[in-house]
């Protein structure tokens, strides 16, 4: 799916149809909620999370939303994982099954945590 280029997340949302709308709102609350401080953005043309550096990105695709926590969480979580196709740096959640709030939330978390340990290496 070609997406023309938004200029925030509400933009993208509204970009899709209704009843993919109510899945990308449910998650960006998640992630909000994971993360009340992380800054929303748009990165590579879709919704993006960063604090201490990027923490997670998502897209809405035909049968699927790409969820994107890069590398090091996928390995972590990889026994939870195993009822989704995953990539090196992606998690693919069907849109005809809920949203696994809790795996999600925990992925963030785990991810938040990584970066504020790389930040405070990167310091001494």
């Amino acid at each position: 799916m070609k997406m023309n280029k938004v200029a925030d997340v509400d933009e993208y949302i509204q970009s899709f149809p209704v009843e993919i709308q109510a899945i990308l709102k449910k998650l960006r609350v998640v992630i909000q909620k994971a993360a009340p401080k992380s800054e929303e953005v748009i990165s590579y043309n879709m919704p993006a999370y960063k604090q201490n550096g990027a923490l997670v990105y998502f897209a809405a695709y035909k049968n699927h939303i790409g969820f994107y926590p890069t590398a090091s969480p996928i390995k972590v979580f990889n026994d939870q994982l195993e009822n989704y196709k995953t990539s090196k740096g992606a998690i693919q959640f069907p849109l005809d099954k809920p949203l696994p709030i809790k795996l999600i939330t925990n992925i963030v978390k785990y991810k938040l945590q990584e970066n504020i340990l790389n930040q405070k290496l990167k310091i001494k």
